[in-house]
């Protein structure tokens, strides 16, 4: 699957001041690390975003977001959103900054 360019160049230049980040291809996309922890990633025209089981019920509580699958498997703690939950630049930023900060509560790998 394809994934937005786009979307993933405006993740990156807000990752670019960050360190400790590289990128992989997962997911059929692209995904940011932080520290080895994904953060958050781009899947077809979708956000994704790694938000911990703890803060996943408020999540998806949100506009536009939903938990990630993969087929048929739901994955707690973490949100796809669709463009309408990242409609403007803020909050683009607010996903984004909630997957750099849950991944570097995390252990580095």
């Amino acid at each position: 699957m394809a994934y937005d360019e786009g979307l993933a160049d405006d993740v990156r230049a807000r990752l670019s001041s960050q360190s400790g980040v590289s990128e992989r291809e997962m997911f059929g996309g692209i995904a940011f690390m932080v520290g080895g922890n994904l953060a958050v990633g781009v899947s077809g025209d979708e956000l994704m975003v790694r938000v911990g089981k703890d803060a996943h019920a408020e999540a998806i509580s949100r506009p536009g977001a939903r938990t990630f699958d993969m087929g048929a498997r739901p994955m707690k703690g973490w949100i796809a959103v669709s463009s309408e939950g990242f409609a403007n630049e803020e909050q683009l930023e607010g996903w984004i900054d909630q997957g750099v900060s849950y991944a570097r509560s995390l252990p580095p790998k």
